[in-house]
């Protein structure tokens, strides 16, 4: 049977270090608090828990404004937890309404794949929702958002608008755009992205798909160096910039403007204004395999 739900994910952010301090036997109850506070929140606005995954809660709601209202209430009661502020614990959540198929009481589909991609953009005292999903909302009260630009998901040709759901009291430190939600007209940055590498140049929008970089011949862009792994760095557009993923052995150098060259590997870099990124070594060793860039809206 299929229905209309919004689907939540609110995952533990801190549980790995927890595990390491504190030992199994304690970490495992403090995570098992942690999701019991949140399954209580859930069904106090009409929500189900579906199941835990881990250090993992998964719940369903009938619509948005339960499911966006619960993920404001999840925040705030582990952000008001003093055993969770000793354990430097705090929780991410994602969400998204949309088509769901309901089996053996679980759930599956295009709305679980979305909302658990939301989760994984989110960073600790977050919540990230589809655009789509806050658009719903007839009567968006206190409820604030920020634009976070587009992200790419799993099976979906397009690129979905995103944004953050502020629920701190205190947003003296955040920029925002207070915003009627249901006149639901979100302001997407327009980024493009060049590349030149020895004479060749790309230009990137933010539908391009996601542009591969290295040695094998199917890459999008083929750097021919032994320093250079098969599959060497991956750039796409995601929340509302360029990123730049290093996925290599000998890690990647990117250079902004005239700032200091830095190193990553096995981690991934925002591109902004305009520079250079050399693969496998440094741009001093690696001049004739170096790639220039520049963002631009």
């Amino acid at each position: 049977m299929s229905e209309q739900l919004t689907i939540l994910f609110a995952d533990v952010s801190g549980s790995t270090r927890l595990f390491e301090t504190r030992g199994n036997i304690e970490a495992r109850r403090l995570v098992a608090t942690m999701l019991g506070a949140l399954g209580e929140v859930t069904r106090g606005h009409g929500g189900r828990v579906v199941k835990n995954i881990g250090d993992e809660i998964l719940c369903t709601f009938p619509g948005p404004i339960q499911g966006l209202l619960a993920a404001v209430d999840m925040q705030k009661r582990i952000a008001s937890d003093d055993e969770c502020a000793r354990e430097f614990l705090a929780i991410r959540v994602g969400l998204h309404h949309g088509e769901t198929l309901l089996e053996d009481n679980d759930v599956y589909g295009d709305a679980v794949n979305t909302a658990a991609r939301m989760t994984a953009l989110a960073k600790r005292e977050q919540i990230i929702a589809t655009a789509s999903t806050v658009m719903l909302l007839t009567n968006a009260g206190m409820l604030r958002v920020r634009s976070m630009g587009q992200t790419r998901v799993a099976g979906k040709l397009l690129p979905i608008d995103t944004v953050d759901v502020l629920w701190q009291e205190d947003t003296s430190d955040v920029t925002m755009v207070q915003r009627a939600i249901s006149t639901g007209n979100f302001s997407v940055p327009r980024v493009h992205l060049q590349l030149r590498y020895r004479g060749r140049a790309i230009d990137l929008d933010e539908l391009a798909p996601p542009f591969t970089l290295g040695r094998d011949p199917s890459s999008s862009l083929v750097v021919d160096a032994e320093w250079v792994s098969r599959n060497h760095a991956l750039i796409e557009y995601k929340r509302g910039y360029f990123v730049v993923s290093d996925r290599s052995t000998n890690g990647s150098w990117v250079k902004f403007g005239d700032d200091e060259e830095l190193p990553f590997h096995r981690d991934e870099v925002r591109l902004l204004r305009s520079g250079t990124l050399s693969l496998g070594q440094t741009a001093a060793r690696n001049p004739e395999h170096l790639l220039y860039f520049q963002c631009s809206d």
